[in-house]
């Protein structure tokens, strides 16, 4: 401690301390858990919560040919390298791996991760008081990786599920798991993130926070300072296997729409509507004449589909579903999913620069078999015509190749000049032209080149371009220059 530094400075500073450590925690948060120095004391949730949470060893028995000599034997070196090692009968052998959960009733029902029990042959689930129990597979779901094991037991501690919507960036949570086979180990952090997008997980807007998860803790609760689960713990980031301050968890809500249809006909249900989407960029916004870049821009409407019998068109920007807004095209599919099959939404669509409503009935999402793309249409050997101000080449498309790409006007793009900042190929056909919230259906070549003419310099315009089987919006800034 610094002696020039008069007494009541240090005071006002330690008092200063302390109340921002208390301004920094959530409102309602136990008193023990408001301030205890500078840190938040969680001695009293993982007291509280940590007997709700289990440990799951998980045995799965293969069948393998073992060789018939050993890593010992002189002669195995010599088959590995220059033939195959001699092998003997098939033999079982175990695989064991370890997990987390938590207990969501007191009779027994327990919460973890698809990937803990996929193909378990054995599930062994072990209480903080010891108890072990073998516990039976409700069911799985892969596409948000959660799973409902259960076990014979009554009045058991179970948790309390709390609101991710109400999480905010920066709030402390908590990880109770049994990382590296080490059980009921409590980790702390903070929220990094909410919503994160990951590859393959377009499902689940995953909560990053950097609380240290390790192998072990899949499966197993993210708690908030009031004690209650608003995540399960359930990726991470690392280039070593193990912690590098990047976690991902499941939020809840998300968790618990899953458990639910799981306990009640142990199969998962989800919503469809038949659109392909795409991201509103800034641009884009622009062109379609809204003032934030926001909602789910629509590709394509699947013929005889919920949303076509409903009137959702190509080239409608959805807004909200039922009232909920939809900030960007990641968030319809997983609003759209959580929605019982049966179930009529109101749509709010923006189309031709004014906001309306559009009822769609939901249907069932399933799994269908991928269509082959089909080739784009191919120019037809003619004189080759020069760009426009884009730097698109376009020409008008022949009678037989409106039949082929299966459309009744839009022009070709036989090449490009330079570079045009939009996802935009050699084959494509442009469908339309959209700007300010104007649609311009595209019919010829030089009609089109002609509407882009007169395009403000420095302006958005968009393209609604067909490629295959796929129909697409790409958006350009027209060039400041000519």
């Amino acid at each position: 401690m610094n002696p020039s530094v008069p007494s009541s400075a240090r005071h006002a500073v330690a008092a200063f301390a302390l109340v921002l450590a208390a301004a920094l925690l959530p409102a309602g948060a136990p008193a023990q858990t408001r301030v205890n120095g500078v840190l938040p004391d969680f001695t009293e949730l993982y007291e509280k919560q940590g007997p709700a949470v289990v440990s799951i060893d998980v045995t799965q028995r293969r069948r393998a040919q073992r060789p018939e000599l050993s890593e010992d034997d002189p002669f195995y070196e010599f088959f590995r390298r220059f033939g195959p090692v001699p092998r003997g009968p098939q033999r079982e052998f175990e695989a064991q791996s370890a997990g987390s959960g938590f207990i969501v009733s007191a009779d027994g029902y327990i919460v973890t991760n698809t990937h803990v029990v996929d193909s378990a042959d054995e599930v062994r689930v072990r209480l903080t008081d010891r108890r072990e129990f073998i516990a039976k597979v409700v069911g799985t779901d892969r596409r948000t990786d959660v799973a409902v094991i259960k076990i014979d037991a009554k009045d058991l501690p179970k948790v309390t599920i709390g609101d991710p919507e109400k999480l905010k960036v920066g709030e402390w949570v908590v990880a109770i798991g049994k990382p590296f086979g080490l059980e009921n180990t409590l980790t702390a952090g903070v929220v990094s993130a909410k919503g994160r997008d990951l590859p393959q997980e377009n499902l689940v807007p995953f909560i990053q926070t950097d609380v240290a998860i390790n192998p072990g803790n899949s499966g197993g609760p993210l708690f908030n300072l009031r004690g209650e689960v608003v995540g399960i713990n359930s990726l991470i980031y690392s280039r070593s296997g193990g912690y590098m301050g990047l976690a991902f968890a499941i939020p809840i809500d998300v968790a618990m729409n899953t458990v639910n249809q799981l306990r009640e006909k142990g199969r998962v249900t989800r919503g469809r509507i038949g659109v392909q989407i795409q991201e509103v960029t800034r641009e884009a916004a622009d062109s379609f004449g809204l003032k934030q870049a926001t909602g789910a821009l629509v590709n394509s409407v699947e013929k005889g589909g919920p949303a076509e019998k409903g009137g959702v068109e190509p080239g409608d920007i959805i807004l909200k579903v039922d009232g909920r807004d939809v900030p960007n095209s990641n968030a319809l599919p997983r609003i759209i999913t959580q929605v019982r099959p049966g179930t009529k939404v109101v749509l709010t669509v923006w189309r031709n620069g004014a906001a309306r409503d559009v009822a769609v009935t939901v249907a069932e999402m399933k799994e269908e078999a991928a269509t082959p793309q089909r080739r784009g249409a191919q120019p037809a050997p003619k004189e080759r015509a020069k760009p426009n101000r884009m730097g698109l080449v376009l020409s008008d498309l022949t009678p037989e190749q409106r039949k082929e790409a299966d459309v009744r006007g839009g022009v070709l793009v036989e090449d490009i000049v330079g570079a045009v900042r939009a996802n935009i190929q050699p084959g494509d056909i442009i469908l339309a032209i959209i700007q300010r919230g104007v649609t311009t259906e595209a019919k010829t070549a030089a009609q089109v080149n002609e509407v882009l003419a007169k395009v403000e310099k420095n302006a958005s315009v968009t393209l609604q371009v067909k490629r295959g089987e796929q129909t697409f919006f790409a958006t350009i800034r027209m060039p400041n220059g000519e």
